[in-house]
């Protein structure tokens, strides 16, 4: 399996490149994103997913460990194709995806071009619990402390009402500052 792959860019176009390593130019398909920041003749690392068909070999390529590591999540869910999840990784980002799991909000899924109702929520049903210490990691203090709330059980817009509230007095807390300052808010408001 290609799991990894360093070399210069040969050639680009929206979704895909030919990286040179070695006299070898391989096609990978890589986010929109990647893409447009990449100049041909720049050198560049990429993390791989090898995935091989009966009928075709693809390389799908990620400029960070996170990117990766939630494509293949996206693909172990049944009814999610690698150009499925090439899509949610794009347009939602490793900090969406994992907000949207952790909150449980398959509308974020359903906005991505080629994924339905129904596998919407297939993916926040198989990848609950399985982002929790990647989003802890990758995503923002305000998303952190929304997956807490959330967890907590507290309804994902009074949530966020709260924590927009806590961060109006402040900027720059800490998770376990905005954590407190929000539930403080929250406490408030359903004594008020």
């Amino acid at each position: 399996m290609i799991a990894s792959l360093n070399g210069y860019v040969s050639r680009r176009d929206v979704s895909s490149l030919v990286l040179e390593v070695s006299g070898v130019g391989y096609l990978v398909t890589v986010l929109p994103q990647t893409s447009a920041n990449t100049q041909v003749g720049e050198k560049l690392s990429l993390h791989t997913a090898h995935i091989i068909r009966e009928d075709s070999q693809s390389l799908f390529g990620f400029e960070s460990d996170e990117e990766l590591a939630i494509f293949q999540l996206l693909c172990s869910v049944s009814g999610v194709g690698p150009k499925s999840a090439m899509a949610v990784v794009g347009q939602l980002g490793v900090s969406g995806v994992s907000e949207a799991v952790n909150s449980a909000n398959d509308e974020m899924f359903r906005s991505v071009s080629g994924i339905g109702p129904k596998t919407a929520k297939l993916i926040v049903l198989n990848l609950s619990g399985k982002l929790v210490l990647g989003s802890q990691e990758s995503s923002s203090v305000p998303e952190q402390v929304l997956a807490a709330l959330v967890n907590l059980g507290y309804q994902d817009r009074v949530a966020r009402e709260a924590i927009k509230l806590a961060q109006n007095s402040q900027s720059n807390l800490t998770q376990g500052e905005l954590l407190k300052n929000t539930l403080l808010s929250l406490s408030k408001s359903r004594k008020g």
